[in-house]
């Protein structure tokens, strides 16, 4: 989708402080909110739609787990949270444009509550027990649908997203976002290529939070489309010594996140390095975007106090091609951002 050029701007999560609030709407358990409905026509691709759904909160409340469920056609979308002022209009689904939606603002504005895999029809994000994304009162979650419908029938949508609530005293951890992407692909055509970018966390990390970096990531997920053959993320201390923290080999359609089981420790590390894998078997080059383009993006939600996000973030050629084996590799320099995740 449009905005999604400025994803690892975007992908950034509520709360840094893990204080409790007062019980006036402490919300528990499983609630479902419906959107839609939405027909697809055979071959049609829908990339501006927006859709609102307002919690009504009166308090914090504090969120376990999100399960989206959409079915087939339903090709991606980033779910925020934001205050009630933002983008004003009435619940249901809009003109992104009608309301100068931007996920750079949503982020801005409140956090990221889910990031569905590519055309994955039912996904289940799922902390560990006390481990939450905080929301504040008077809030509602918005989302950039985007639709593609590959087959000759028509698809009849009915999609709805469950959102499960915890008690403020159960909280032990809050989470911010990590967000990297490698905006500059070239996919040369009739061969498998790889493309990484190494983002240096340290200077930030010591000017910003006095220590070195600490945190500790506790659930990943890949977004590519269907040329993305892998993602794999290490973490690389500063005598080059690397250690994988997450790594995928699941096709478009399935699942490309989950929980680390164990979190992985950054301490003694200073540097993330991702890498896309593909493979192309057409004869013209694909790019970065939407429809047949591909994407290349690494999220992660972490206990940092603030949230972190970068890489090549705009549309550029890759840079310092080397052939190894029959595989085309490249490496960009990466721009490396942080912003405060307390609320």
């Amino acid at each position: 989708m449009r905005s999604l050029i400025r994803l690892a701007i975007v992908l950034v999560v509520a709360c840094g402080d893990n204080g409790t609030a007062p019980p006036d709407d402490e919300r528990v358990g499983t609630e479902t909110y419906p959107f839609g409905p939405f027909t697809v026509a055979p071959g049609e691709e829908v990339i501006d739609d927006c859709v609102q759904i307002t919690l009504g909160n009166t308090d914090y409340v504090y969120v376990n787990a999100v399960e989206l469920t959409t079915g087939p056609g339903f090709h991606h979308s980033n779910w925020f949270f934001v205050p009630e002022f933002a983008f004003p209009g009435v619940d249901g689904t809009y003109k992104c444009d009608d309301r100068d939606f931007d996920q750079a603002v949503a982020a801005i504005h409140g956090g990221v509550l889910f990031a569905q895999s590519t055309q994955t029809p039912n996904e289940t994000q799922q902390f560990p027990q006390g481990v939450v994304i905080k929301i504040p009162p008077r809030s509602k979650i918005v989302t950039q649908i985007h639709l593609l419908n590959p087959t000759d029938n028509t698809l009849q949508l009915t999609p709805d997203i469950k959102v499960t609530y915890v008690r403020a005293a159960e909280v032990t951890t809050t989470l911010t976002g990590v967000s990297f992407q490698n905006a500059a692909l070239a996919l040369p055509p009739n061969m498998a290529s790889r493309f990484s970018v190494e983002c240096d966390l340290a200077p930030k990390h010591e000017m910003l939070i006095g220590r070195p970096v600490d945190f500790k990531l506790y659930y990943a997920l890949a977004h590519y489309h269907e040329l993305g053959t892998g993602l794999s993320v290490e973490a690389v201390k500063p005598d080059g010594t690397t250690r994988a923290i997450y790594s995928t080999q699941s096709a478009v359609g399935e699942p490309l996140g989950g929980v680390l089981d164990p979190q992985f420790d950054m301490a003694g590390f200073t540097k993330l390095r991702f890498s896309c894998d593909f493979y192309n078997p057409r004869s013209t080059t694909v790019r970065w975007g939407v429809g047949e383009q591909e994407m290349c993006v690494f999220l992660a939600f972490s206990d940092s106090t603030y949230n972190w996000g970068g890489g090549v973030l705009e549309r550029q050629p890759p840079q310092n091609p080397v052939l190894v084996g029959d595989t085309m590799t490249y490496t960009n320099p990466c721009v490396v951002f942080a912003t405060d995740g307390s609320r």
